[in-house]
This record gives structure tokens, C-alpha cells and sequence, in this order.
């Protein structure tokens, strides 16, 4: 890894790190075990630290440093965590991720105005550290001079220090790391007491390769931190060294182990440790004759036994730790980062070879040839398991958008006044990437638009009987091959009759137009409406509303409102779960192809209908239903028995009618151009496997339309 890619890795890992410090933060208060939530919030400040520290990024340090040293003290119990103190840590992090983002985008010197920004930060930060606050001590490189082979400070006794053994691999240089980066920031943890810098693995000078590493430490360092914060220090390393961490009142058997996996420097790295007050010159001269006399093939662990120095138990419990320890590393690593740029190269790659793999199957149906349609057949399984596995890469839980409204609800609750819990559920239900990317902003602008005019503030709900608290839930589920995303607050509701008036003023409605509750509230989505009296900058519900709606519809989705004056209202988005692939099932009237996805079909039924009614009877069931030839003007009467395919979407049922009914195929979804931007109840197109394009039909669009015409029927019944 070169010293670009580990500085994108370190990007990439703060902005991971400043995600789950600001959810623990917004945890922390309420959690009934706090200590584990606080330690998250300092480990994550300290890693970024600490990694800012290897590249050399002093302004982040600096900053950093303030803020883990207030976490460190409420980590002690010295300073209890409060609201105020976490509104002010999560202005800090906040800081941070903008200081990250310079970084990001080449800026590695401080930056004047993000410095002017941070200093208020940095002044609340000291009140809670006080006059005896000083910074960690910090190791110069006078200190690690690499011209001293061997120093040892003179300490009288450091057995309550850690000790480190620290072999750099030899391509480090190469990729461009700095080993004294690695021990200035170990001084940063606490007080590097002894160090001893090994050249005993320094080949000869005609041998020696000026680009390699040869250096090795053997140090003594007394901190108050853990083994994972020492360990993260050479996070960016730990590829290319190795690393052996003994914690301070280690017993003897550990040391003595240490020194016999190291026969190089064994007597040199004894006398350290004798030195260090570690080790008694008796067990010193111990395990040097243990490792003279012994055999190599001999564990250490069974020798350490013969000679008493562990109880057998004990070497059992450490070989079950040291299980469970590389089992765990192992589940690490077979996670990787992958670019989203190749997964969607993989997709469309995909895509092709599903066009191509019906066009194949088509020629081997044309030529009757049994053994190639066997092939074909195994060949189209093989790459429905291809398309499934692809599309799972790109599959992402929707936990990390809901997360961010945790902090949206914090701090837009405080600066209404109004006291909001925030509820979700759902986290852990997976769609596509590309519309988790793309849902976030629409959702954003649903939430606020609760906060602000839907919940009411706290002695509006007491005068009305409700508790001071509102409630805002986000809720995601599957339904019928969908996701279902709901904004659901238990404000004040809209109001129905307010709305019409307002449409009927601008000439949405005519006066005396008979509308049902959906079509109503659907109102608030037109370009520009508004209810409010007055629109706050925050937001308004009906103002930019309408993009909301144009957001979604982009991702193929619907939206829709159910609400109740005095009880609240529920904002319903479905999404499909994938924009490039689906399962479809084709459907034919007259010479036109249809795809349906097929998911939302219920069933295929032959028609039966009265004559001049649209709509029939479904097993007692009144199913609307709508037929395709007059929908897209398709003139020609049918010659043969239609059939109806009953489609479902939001607890609704639509009946299609049909000529012909092709079967499943697998649907490759290719966008119409702007020239079909109006065209109503078509979501997409795909290429069949003969060529042509067949038009994928927008469920939604069908059921919304079949019930508008229902509704429209029973009116004129009515009438």
C-alpha cells in the first residue's frame, strides 16, 4: 500500500469512526449501561488521533487530542456525561469530519477558517479539563535517533510499564511509511521509558538494499491506555510487521517465551528486561538455558510446563484465547472494500450476458435440438446465480441512512423547542446501494417537515391530552418485492378541508369535484403548495414537497399519505429494491410485448367480465381491472381468450387484461429518454432476447389509475 491509498484508507475509516462516535453520542444519555458507549466515543477519537498522527496532520492532532482528553476524564468518572457536554462533543465531531474533509480534498496545512471555527470549540472544551490539564508527552526524534544501535534510559524500576517487540518488515519505506512516525505517536499515548533499537538483523554493507527497512525495536512504555489502542498504532503497518505486546505484571513465563521466539537478540533483549526490573537475573539465565537445551520442534508452552514455570491449566486458557483471537482476525479478513465503480461495471456486464443468454435460448427453442437446450437451460440457472450474486454485492442495509436522523432529530428538536424522540425500525432491511444513495435527501426533507409542522410543541400536546414528548417513527419493510420506507409522526394531522380550499383557490380543483382522502393529501405534492401561514427556512410542509415526489418517482417509487386531524400523518414511500435487474413476466397484446415484475402479480385468471364493465368478479372479490389494448391505443380487436394477470401493490388489487401470456424472464431495465419523459404507466424498458424492446409496465402508476377509476365510478353511481 502506497501513501496515497493508506491516506484514503484513513479517510475513509475517520468519516466510519466520526459515524459511530456521533451514534454512541446520541446514545449515551439515555443507555442504561453508559460505560461501554463512552469507551466507543473515546476509542473512536483516539484512533483518528492517532492515524492523523502518522501523516504528519498536526492540525487534527492538536484538536483531537483536546477533545480525547475530555473523554478520558468522563471515561474516569471525573466529568459526568450531560446534554451539554454532548451537544459540545457533537459540534466536535462535527469539526473533525470538516477537518477530514479538507484533508480529503488535498488540504494537509490548517486552514485558517476551519482553525477560526474550532477555537470556541476548543475554549468549551477546557472548562471541562481546568487549569491542571497539560498535553501527552511527546517523543522528539532527538530521542529515537536511529544513530544510537543501543540506548537504554536509566530508569530505576518499569515493570509496570508495557512492553513492546517491534520488527518492521522490509518494504515499508516502499510504501511509503516512516518508522519513527510510529514511535513519535507511541509517546503521544503515554511515556516511552526504555527503548532499544536492534541492528543485529543489518546485513552486510555490500548487501544491504538503501530502499529496504532493517530497523527493530524492543521498548518500554508506560501508558494508561489498552493493547487494541496500542495495537491501532501500527494499524497501517500491520501487514508489514511484527508485533509482540506484553502488558505491564506479565508473568514470567510470558517474558521468557518473548525471549525465546527472538534467538537473535535473546541475551541482548533479557538484558532489557533485567534492566527494566522485569526479569530477576536468575530467569534471565533460566530461559537462556531452556532455549540452549531444548528442542526447537518443542512448544514453548509444553516446556514452560516441564519446567513449572506455568500450571497446565493455564497454558490451556491461553491457547483457547489464542484461538478464539485468530478465529476472530480470520472473520476480519474476508471482509474487503470494493469500489462501487467495479460493482457497477460487474452489473451492467451482467445485464448483457442476460440478454445474450436469452437470445440463445430462443435459438436453441427455434432449432429443436435437445442437447443444446439443455445446455442453454443449465447455462441460463448458471446465470441467474450470477445475476443474484451480483446484485446481493450491491445490496446495503438502510440502518446507516436511518442512523443519520438521530442526529437530524437532536439538533432540529432544540432549536424548535420541542421535545421529539426519534423510533426506528426496520434498520437491517437491505435494498440497492444506488437507492440508498439516492432515498437519503427525500427522507431528509419527510423528517423535517414532521419536526417542524407536524409535531406540535409541548403545550399544544398537553392542552390537547397528548404527552410533551412527540413521537417520530422511520420504519422500513419488504412488501411484494418492495421496500417500504413510512415517516410516521403523531402531530397534529393535516387538514382535509384546509387543503381543498387551497387547491380550489389555485385552480387545482374545480369547485364541487368530488375527491377522495388519498387524492386530497396527495395535493401537498403540486409544485409551490403550502397551507402555512407563515414558511420557516427549516421547512414547510408543501414547500419543495413536490421534489420529494420527483425524487422518488426517478427511483421507479411511489409516495403516499394517510393522515388524521389531531393524530398524525404517515408518509408511505415503496421502492423497488434494485434499479438495474429484476424478474419479470411477459405479457402480449396484439404484436406488443409487455414485462410485468414479478413480484407484484398475484395471479393469472382467464377473463371474464359483463359486457361494458371494468371491472369483475374474483372469487367474490370485486377486482378493477384495466385493459392494456385501449390503455396504449392498440386498435385491433382480440381474436382468442384474454386472460387477466392480477397485480398487487400497497394492499391493492389490479386486474391486466391480456392476449397472450409469455412466461418469466429475467428483465434487464434500461431507461426510456427524455422524449417518453410523460409517458404514463411505464417505468422502463428491456431488450428481448429475438431484439426487440418490450416496455416494463409501472405497477403503481396501474393501481393508482384502475382506482381512480373506481372511485370515479362509484361517484357517477352516486350521482
Amino acid at each position: 500500500m502506497n501513501l496515497d491509498q493508506a491516506l484514503q484508507t484513513f479517510i475513509l475509516e475517520s468519516r466510519e469512526l466520526l459515524e459511530d462516535m456521533e451514534n454512541a453520542l446520541l446514545s449515551v444519555e439515555n443507555a442504561a449501561e453508559k460505560k461501554e458507549l463512552i469507551n466507543a466515543i473515546f476509542r473512536a477519537a483516539h484512533t483518528i488521533k492517532g492515524s492523523s498522527g502518522l501523516f504528519g496532520l498536526d492540525h487534527v492532532v492538536a484538536f483531537t487530542h483536546v477533545t480525547e482528553s475530555v473523554l478520558d476524564r468522563v471515561r474516569s468518572g471525573t466529568i459526568n456525561i450531560v446534554d451539554n457536554l454532548v451537544v459540545v462533543l457533537l459540534s466536535c465531531c462535527d469539526h473533525i469530519g470538516a477537518l477530514i474533509d479538507a484533508v480529503a480534498e488535498g488540504q494537509t496545512v490548517p486552514d485558517p477558517g476551519l482553525t477560526a471555527k474550532g477555537e470556541p470549540l476548543l475554549i468549551q472544551l477546557r472548562t471541562y479539563l481546568g487549569p491542571s490539564a497539560a498535553p501527552a508527552t511527546q517523543l522528539t526524534t532527538k530521542q529515537t535517533d536511529a544513530d544510537t544501535t543501543q540506548r537504554i534510559a536509566s530508569v530505576a524500576n518499569t515493570s509496570d510499564c508495557w512492553h513492546l517487540s517491534l520488527r518492521f518488515g522490509t518494504e515499508v519505506l516502499r510504501n511509503g511509511m516512516d518508522p519513527l512516525a510510529f514511535i513519535r505517536f507511541l509517546g503521544t499515548l503515554g511515556k516511552i521509558v526504555d527503548i532499544l533499537v536492534l541492528p543485529d538483523t543489518l546485513p552486510d554493507a555490500q548487501e544491504m538494499d538503501p530502499e529496504a527497512c532493517y530497523l527493530s525495536y524492543e521498548i518500554a512504555l508506560e501508558t494508561t491506555v489498552d493493547k487494541v489502542t496500542i495495537e491501532n498504532t501500527f494499524e497501517f503497518v500491520r501487514d508489514d510487521c511484527e508485533l509482540h505486546i506484553l502488558p505491564p505484571h506479565s508473568r514470567v513465563s510470558d517474558y521468557i517465551r518473548l525471549i525465546q521466539e527472538s534467538p537473535a537478540v535473546s541475551a541482548r533483549l533479557g538484558e532489557l528486561m533485567v534492566h527494566c526490573g522485569t526479569l530477576t537475573p536468575q530467569e534471565l539465565d533460566a530461559a537462556l538455558h531452556i532455549q540452549a537445551e531444548t528442542s526447537p520442534a518443542q512448544p514453548i508452552g509444553a516446556i514452560l510446563v516441564e519446567q513449572r514455570s506455568i500450571q497446565p491449566e493455564v497454558l490451556d486458557a491461553a491457547l483457547n484465547k489464542q484461538k478464539q483471537v485468530k478465529e476472530l482476525h480470520a472473520q476480519e479478513n474476508r471482509s474487503i472494500r470494493i469500489d462501487a465503480e467495479k460493482l457497477d461495471q460487474l452489473i451492467t456486464l451482467v445485464g448483457e450476458l442476460i440478454i445474450v443468454g436469452a437470445g440463445v435460448n430462443l435459438i436453441a427453442r427455434r432449432a429443436h435440438i435437445p442437447e443444446l437446450q439443455e445446455s442453454t437451460s443449465k447455462l441460463s440457472t448458471l446465470v441467474e446465480e450470477v445475476r443474484d450474486s451480483a446484485l446481493q454485492l450491491r445490496m446495503v442495509k438502510i440502518g446507516a441512512t436511518f442512523s443519520r436522523f438521530q442526529r437530524v432529530v437532536h439538533d432540529v428538536s432544540r432549536e424548535l423547542g420541542k421535545d421529539i424522540e426519534l423510533i426506528i425500525n426496520g434498520e437491517d432491511t437491505e435494498l440497492d446501494k444506488t437507492v440508498v444513495e439516492k432515498i437519503g435527501d427525500p427522507l431528509m426533507h419527510l423528517v423535517r417537515n414532521s419536526m417542524d409542522h407536524g409535531i406540535e410543541s409541548a403545550p399544544v400536546r398537553l392542552a390537547a391530552g397528548k404527552p410533551a414528548q412527540g413521537i417520530l417513527q422511520l420504519n422500513a419493510y419488504h412488501d411484494s418485492g418492495c421496500i417500504v420506507i413510512s415517516v410516521q409522526d403523531d402531530g397534529g394531522g393535516l387538514k382535509r378541508e384546509r387543503i381543498l380550499a387551497k387547491a380550489i383557490e389555485r385552480g387545482l380543483v374545480e369547485l364541487g369535484h368530488q375527491l377522495t382522502d388519498s387524492e386530497v393529501y396527495a395535493l401537498i405534492f403540486e409544485p409551490g403548495f403550502s397551507t402555512a401561514d407563515k414558511v420557516s427556512n427549516l421547512s414547510g410542509r408543501g414547500v419543495g414537497l413536490d421534489v420529494v415526489k420527483r425524487n422518488i418517482t426517478a427511483l421507479r417509487g411511489s409516495v403516499n399519505i394517510q393522515s388524521e386531524e389531531g393524530v398524525g400523518t404517515t408518509v408511505t414511500v415503496r421502492l423497488p429494491l434494485t434499479l438495474a435487474i429484476i424478474d419479470g413476466f411477459l405479457v402480449e397484446v396484439e404484436t406488443s410485448v409487455f414485462a410485468i415484475p414479478l413480484d407484484m402479480i398475484e395471479e393469472c385468471v382467464t377473463f371474464s367480465a359483463e359486457p361494458g364493465h371494468n371491472y369483475t368478479n374474483l372469487r367474490g372479490e370485486v377486482l378493477p381491472f384495466i385493459r392494456l389494448r385501449e390503455l396504449f391505443g392498440l386498435t385491433a380487436p382480440s381474436t382468442r381468450q384474454e386472460n387477466i394477470v392480477v397485480i398487487k401493490h400497497a394492499g391493492q388489487k389490479v386486474g391486466l387484461v391480456v392476449d397472450t401470456l409469455l412466461g418469466e424472464f429475467q428483465t434487464v431495465i434500461k431507461p426510456l429518454g427524455k422524449i417518453f419523459n410523460q409517458a404514463q404507466c411505464v417505468s422502463g424498458s428491456t431488450i428481448l432476447g429475438s431484439g426487440e424492446v418490450a416496455l416494463i409496465l409501472d405497477v403503481p402508476a396501474l393501481v393508482q389509475k384502475a382506482a381512480h377509476i373506481m372511485a370515479t365510478t362509484k361517484i357517477l353511481d352516486a350521482v
